[in-house]
């Protein structure tokens, strides 16, 4: 039997501008010019930016990790590109792509590693580039932390959220406006202080208020982002012997290296003890143990060597040695020359370099909570204890594992990255792990290698501080927001372990 086709009832097609869909079989009539005009959407420059910025919220939300992964990729290729034009160099030519491509990283990883003289190679504009890519590089990073603690913090329970809040200070929970402006304003106050204690000194120096005002403004953004670098031709080496450049620079390095929540709380809660959060506990004890462990090895180990610590007076003598202990945790200042410390003093430096400064900091390196849970853990199994406890909190099994697996994934960038590099220069193992790790650990301190390194070598090293810089946080943060539930349990088995 044939269908009986029903007849569609006459239906108004057009109320007020839209349309209402009628059957397929009904006839269309099309509307006037007019009403058509009114029913097409308009997509100006606002709706371009509205979907834009949807676009980058959909990504972001996906994967904050790999967003941060692009976004730094981005800027060191812009900032390749300008330091690559002939206005950037001081003779006037267009630099080697892999030079230019290695600053670039180098500037926005705020590493301070060059394979160039910056004060020779670069005119005034490209020492400009290389200043805003530190700064956009130091803010990208601390920003990027504030929002990937953000992010973790949205995983965690009522409770974990007001704990993470006192660390973060942002006034209201999941306020990433306030967030971000808190980051900046601390950033830029800390940077102003150091430049108006350094800007009469340079003054001084260089008898030039231009001149004074400029290396001002340069070595405390450098300073304060754990940069290290430097636009005299021979370094600070000759500035050293002013006290207040000297401690000015030690306490933005330091500064820079606490990372921002350290800090915020810090100017919250003052030096009130008992109302700072855990992880401002571990961060400051572990720093200062470092720091003044680090001084006072450097101290023994160079004391009589004429040509580092020996050539100076006791007084010079203490104080450079704090000052080195300061720099080989990122900052990447030097006093003198790297390859005339003794052997030792050498491998102190590659263990201060690998762990490095704070979380969501400046600094680079596994970081100094990650030493400290390892420390406590350990000491906690020797004890026997089933928890692993300080300060009078637990640390949560979760924040062991992520530790562990920091720690094994820098371990193993720099093994492979010391064997490529050896490979590659023909050099042996003391000068390319020297290099490594201060790649790894974005610190700057370099034996010379660098500069005599070929484009591959060259290029292993930017690859390593990029790595170094977003890797271990971008790593650290996608185990921390991956949460899996299983349904169920497997039975537990102890496999022998020593």
């Amino acid at each position: 039997m044939r269908r009986q086709q029903r007849t569609p009832s006459p239906l108004p097609r057009w109320r007020a501008g839209r349309r209402i869909p009628t059957p397929s079989s009904a006839p269309v009539t099309r509307a006037p010019s007019a009403d058509r005009r009114a029913l097409v959407p308009r997509v100006g420059l606002r709706g371009v930016t509205q979907r834009v910025r949807g676009f980058i919220s959909g990504v972001a939300g996906a994967s904050p990790a790999r967003t941060a992964l692009l976004a730094f990729a981005l800027v060191i290729l812009v900032f390749t590109a300008l330091l690559s034009l002939p206005f950037a160099s001081r003779d006037g030519r267009v630099t080697a792509f892999h030079d230019a491509l290695f600053v670039a990283a180098s500037s926005v990883t705020v590493t301070g590693l060059t394979p160039v003289n910056t004060a020779e190679q670069w005119s005034f504009a490209g020492q400009l580039v290389i200043l805003v890519a530190i700064q956009i590089g130091g803010l990208g990073i601390l920003s990027m932390a504030a929002l990937l603690t953000l992010a973790v913090s949205k995983r965690l329970g009522v409770r974990s959220k007001l704990i993470t809040q006192e660390g973060m200070s942002t006034g209201r929970i999941g306020e990433v406006g306030s967030l971000l402006r808190v980051v900046v304003a601390t950033t830029l106050l800390f940077e102003l202080a150091l430049a108006v204690v350094l800007i009469p000194r340079f003054t001084a120096h260089a008898g030039s208020l231009a001149e004074g005002v400029w290396h001002g403004i340069f070595y405390s953004v450098s300073a304060f982002n754990n940069a290290g670098f430097t636009i005299h031709a021979d370094g600070l080496g000759s500035l050293l012997q002013d006290p207040w450049i000297v401690w000015t620079i030690t306490a933005g390095v330091f500064a820079g290296a606490l990372g921002f929540p350290v800090v915020m709380v810090l100017l919250k809660q003052r030096w009130k003890w008992s109302r700072w959060n855990l992880h401002t506990k571990l961060t400051v004890t572990t720093t200062v143990a470092l720091v003044l462990g680090g001084a006072l090895l450097i101290g023994l180990f160079e004391w009589s060597n004429p040509a580092t610590l020996g050539q100076y007076g006791v007084g010079e003598r203490i104080q450079y040695s704090l000052f080195g202990s300061v720099m080989t945790r990122s900052g990447g200042f030097a006093v003198y020359d790297v390859n005339e410390q003794y052997a030792e003093t050498l491998l102190l430096t590659d263990a201060l370099m690998f762990v490095g400064g704070g979380s969501a900091s400046t600094a680079g390196g596994i970081k100094v909570t990650t030493l400290a849970v390892m420390f406590l853990a350990i000491v906690a199994e020797a004890r026997g204890d089933r928890e692993v406890t300080t300060h009078g909190r637990t640390i949560a099994p979760g924040s062991l594992r992520v530790a562990i697996s920091v720690l094994a994934l820098g371990a193993t960038l720099v093994l492979v990255s010391t064997m490529a590099l050896v490979a590659i220069s023909g050099e042996s193992l003391q000068r390319p792990l020297f290099e490594v790790l201060s790649a790894f650990g974005t610190c700057g301190l370099t034996t010379g290698l660098t500069a005599e390194l070929p484009p591959a070598g060259k290029y292993v090293l930017t690859a390593l501080m990029f790595a170094g810089r977003v890797g271990t946080i971008t790593f650290a943060s996608a185990l921390a927001l991956r949460q899996r539930r299983n349904l169920f349990r497997y039975p537990e088995e102890r496999p022998i372990i020593g």
